[in-house]
């Protein structure tokens, strides 16, 4: 009985959760955000590589914010947010979610050393510039933006690949 009570207020976090209310940013190395792609099934995942310090990455998050705020609810879709931030700067990424209300999930890739390793493997066209945004649908790649996205562009290949 506990275990069928431990479940059900597990299901019940996930439900309330929000991106909204994350306090806390997960570190993660690339083959822990490779099974994370392929674990989102027949979702459609938007994931947008960025930094801080960044500006071309900051301009463009509020529509990222717009367009996730549009979709989240739908269970189809899934939005994360990929911070290429050293590990030593989570508390700057902390502050910078708090401060510019990023509802989506973030997490940090602490993965520096091993960028000529990873970085082809998400695309072999990516020169390791940033931003990025690359999206999946059952686990597979289906378009690459190299670069910074319009709100349009991003809602367009949203629109394109969600049903």
């Amino acid at each position: 009985m506990n275990k069928i009570i431990c479940f059900f207020a597990l299901l019940l976090s996930i439900h309330w959760y929000s991106a909204q209310d994350q306090k806390n940013v997960s570190f993660v190395k690339y083959e822990e955000l490779e099974k994370r792609i392929q674990s989102e099934g027949d979702k459609l995942l938007v994931v947008n590589f960025w930094a801080t310090t960044c500006a071309p990455c900051v301009k463009e998050l509020p529509y990222f914010i717009e367009v996730n705020n549009k979709y989240k609810n739908d269970p189809k879709f899934k939005m994360i947010l990929v911070s290429l931030d050293r590990a030593v700067d989570k508390e700057r990424v902390l502050k910078f979610m708090k401060n510019k209300n990023l509802t989506a999930e973030v997490i940090l890739l602490d993965d520096i050393k091993r960028m000529n390793t990873w970085i082809p493997r998400f695309e072999k066209n990516w020169d390791g510039n940033i931003p990025v945004t690359i999206f999946y649908k059952n686990g597979e790649k289906v378009h690459f933006n190299d670069g910074e996205i319009s709100r349009e562009d991003l809602e367009n290949t949203i629109t394109k690949y969600l049903n």
